[in-house]
């Protein structure tokens, strides 16, 4: 195995997770709380210990080693850095979004994969960014680059707190219930292979341990006080071992600490960093951003360019200044006049008074930010007229007016701000569709379809964008502004404040906001996601022949169920989506055909030598042997010699390594809806004999 290279700069996520109180309890005791400290083991006015979160993402391990290729029988979690933004409530859902950050080679000593990631909660805030050095003992030797030197240093005094604590001889039975259930901390004979007298305790158990009493020394009660505790993982720790966390407050808000073991004195956690103190004030800010914002001399880019200056951003007010079709010279005056009142209010402004309808008029606005500011890093693509006509009378111009303006517009002022974007690393794009363009309305064909058009292109842009952290998504606004000022209603107009809208779109403007490739719609302090979603179907006919328009008729119902629908984020994804169960059609009429009846494990080892890859075992001589339990469950081995290989059911005698695993959740392996890494590591799969080398069975078989 070898570590793959072309995972540094990839993401990782999203993955979401949800948890109730229980889970928060469960932690709680699993690092040692108890009666003493019912404001983390009670319901009643519950509170989280801040390394929790850590706990809450242990699934992103899976995904790390998967996209890596790491080699597991070597891994072990070298540092953890956690930055808290927000205290972590009770219950909800986090979700985490990640990138594999870089790769250090240590040589024969082993590799350091570093992975950074942010987590936010259901409830809209980000409460925690994780900084995680993986040291894989066996993946060394690559040719890349060394560690960056680090300097650490405790004070030379005593510590100034001493916090002693013995975790129970049970302890790892009740952490691993948090999420790692890796049986290196439950299995004595696993425990043995891996080095170990018998199993150990989890690091980030004894990491929790020193949360606590770091928290009991500086903020008693008041996790929410807790802002960053880092450390590195320095030596395993048997369960009822007493540990002592010795801390040293080095300045305000600060201090050092270490984990040592009180018996031998071993230093179990080393190079430890906590930092506290009172909860600031929320705020989500713009400061040293440069936005621009079309449309912006009144409705809502006035409001948008206002909000954003307010909160820090240099703002380029565009608009040139027509009437609502569209018609006329244009003016300056709206652009000027917003541009006036952000100074007025001690903000930093240009106006832009080009037309996003030409591409030349796209290129000069975001020339504008550049030469004004030095920069862009927030888009949103507001203007727009209306030139409304039934289809019957519509007419070649008033369709194409309200094409460039809203859909070529969006084009224009996107594709300059882009690559300027994507130089910088950083980059939200805001699209504004309409209720027109997601549903259709009468009278509105040209509107509707700009405003469609508008989705597509953010669908395709979210992906170009997703490596460069450009996150561009859609807002579907309900609000009164000129281009509405005659067709609601005026009681509903007054309802309708532009100042609604704009709460959602900065905040997808903002660093913060985890989203992309999402459509919202917004108006009167009412917020929900809108989505393409696409229904589970039906396969008509056998695959191979065209079927009869009887046949789909005959169908129809099924095809045109929606229940259980789901959301696809690519084309890519909605072809991966389909495929496997064509693949799963298309071997059902093979075995139909051929008047087999082949059970699901014995149609895999059948197709094993078929899917060998004969280059990839020259020189090799392994057997893998595997023993499937449960319904379906039987036993086969595959001897790989000199580039060859021959798959046999029943038991090998002396085979290199065993791979036992419920019948089940061996054929979700290999269809891909199981992670082998995640299968072992949650234990569902389970290796015997030579571990690194059963790793060899997933470079030899491609299914």
């Amino acid at each position: 195995m070898a570590l793959n290279m072309t995972a540094i700069g990839k993401k990782i996520g999203p993955l979401t997770k949800d948890y109730t109180w229980k889970d928060a309890v469960l932690y709680a005791l699993g690092v040692g709380a108890g009666f003493h400290e019912l404001d983390y083991t009670y319901e009643k006015k519950l509170k989280v210990i801040p390394s929790f979160a850590i706990a809450m993402i242990f699934d992103f391990f899976w995904e790390i080693t998967a996209a890596c290729n790491i080699n597991v029988a070597g891994v072990l979690h070298g540092e953890q850095d956690l930055v808290l933004h927000n205290p972590i409530p009770p219950s909800g859902t986090m979700t985490t979004e990640g990138r594999i950050k870089d790769y250090f080679d240590k040589g024969s000593r082993g590799a350091v994969i570093v992975v950074e990631s942010e987590t936010f909660h259901s409830n809209g805030k980000k409460l925690f960014t994780s900084i995680i050095s993986l040291f894989s003992r066996l993946d060394g030797g690559f040719g890349g680059k060394s560690s960056p030197q680090q300097t650490f240093e405790f004070p030379s005094r005593e510590p100034d707190f001493v916090v002693d604590a013995v975790p129970l001889p049970d302890q790892p039975l009740i952490y691993r219930l948090s999420g790692d259930i890796f049986e290196l901390h439950v299995d004595a004979e696993f425990a043995k292979m891996s080095g170990f007298e018998k199993p150990i305790m989890h690091g980030l158990c004894t990491y929790g341990f020193a949360c606590r009493a770091l928290m009991a020394c500086f903020t008693p009660g008041k996790p929410e006080e807790v802002r960053r505790l880092a450390c590195r993982f320095a030596q395993p720790l048997y369960p009822g071992e007493p540990i002592k966390t010795r801390i040293w407050k080095t300045g305000e808000g600060k201090a050092l600490w270490q984990t040592v073991n009180a018996h031998r004195g071993d230093v179990v956690i080393d190079r430890g960093l906590f930092e506290y103190g009172e909860v600031q004030k929320e705020e989500i800010r713009f400061d040293g951003q440069v936005a621009i914002v079309t449309g912006a001399g009144g409705g809502l880019g006035r409001v948008y360019a206002l909000e954003l200056a307010r909160r820090g951003a240099k703002v380029v007010v565009n608009d040139f200044g027509g009437i609502r079709d569209g018609s006329g010279e244009g003016s300056q005056v709206p652009a000027a006049r917003v541009v006036e009142e952000i100074k007025k209010t001690g903000g930093d402004a240009v106006a832009s008074f080009d037309s996003v309808a030409t591409p030349e008029g796209g290129e000069n606005i975001v020339r504008t930010a550049l030469n004004s500011f030095g920069r862009v890093d927030i888009l949103i693509n507001n203007a727009g007229i209306l030139q409304d006509k039934s289809f019957a009378k519509m007419e070649q111009e008033n369709w194409q007016k309200v094409i460039d303006v809203h859909l070529n517009g969006s084009f224009h002022v996107t594709r300059p701000a882009f690559r300027i974007m994507r130089e910088n690393g950083y980059g939200r794009i805001v699209m504004t569709t309409s209720a027109a363009g997601l549903f259709g309305n009468f009278g509105q064909t040209n509107y509707s379809t700009a405003k469609m058009g508008l989705v597509g292109l953010m669908n395709s842009l979210k992906l170009e964008g997703e490596k460069y952290n450009i996150k561009v998504n859609t807002v579907a606004p309900l609000a009164a502004t000129r281009l509405t000022s005659d067709i609601l209603p005026s009681d509903l107009q007054g309802k309708m404040n532009p100042e609604f809208i704009a709460p959602l779109v900065l905040y997808l403007c903002a660093k913060e906001c985890p989203a992309s490739g999402t459509i919202y719609n917004a108006g009167m302090g009412f917020y929900n996601r809108a989505a393409v979603m696409t229904g589970k179907g039906a396969w008509v006919g056998d695959g191979k022949h065209i079927p009869r328009v009887e046949e789909v008729a005959a169908h129809w119902e099924k095809i045109s169920r929606m229940e259980d629908a789901r959301e696809y984020v690519s084309a890519m994804d909605f072809m991966g989506g389909i495929l496997p169960n064509y693949k799963t059609i298309e071997e059902e009429m093979i075995v139909k055909d051929e008047k087999k009846e082949v059970s699901g494990v014995k149609a895999v080892f059948e197709r094993m030598p078929h899917v060998f890859t004969a280059d990839a075992a020259s020189g090799v001589d392994v057997t893998f042997q595997f023993m499937l339990s449960g319904e379906g469950g039987e036993n086969w081995y595959a001897e790989i010699k000199s580039g060859a290989c021959k798959v046999e059911p029943g038991t090998h005698a002396s085979p290199t390594s065993t791979i036992k695993m419920d019948a089940a959740d061996f054929l979700d392996m290999i269809g891909g809806k199981l992670n082998a890494m995640q299968a072992f590591m949650s234990g569902k799969l389970k290796v015997e004999g030579d571990l690194m080398k059963s790793q060899l069975i997933q470079k030899f078989f491609k299914f």
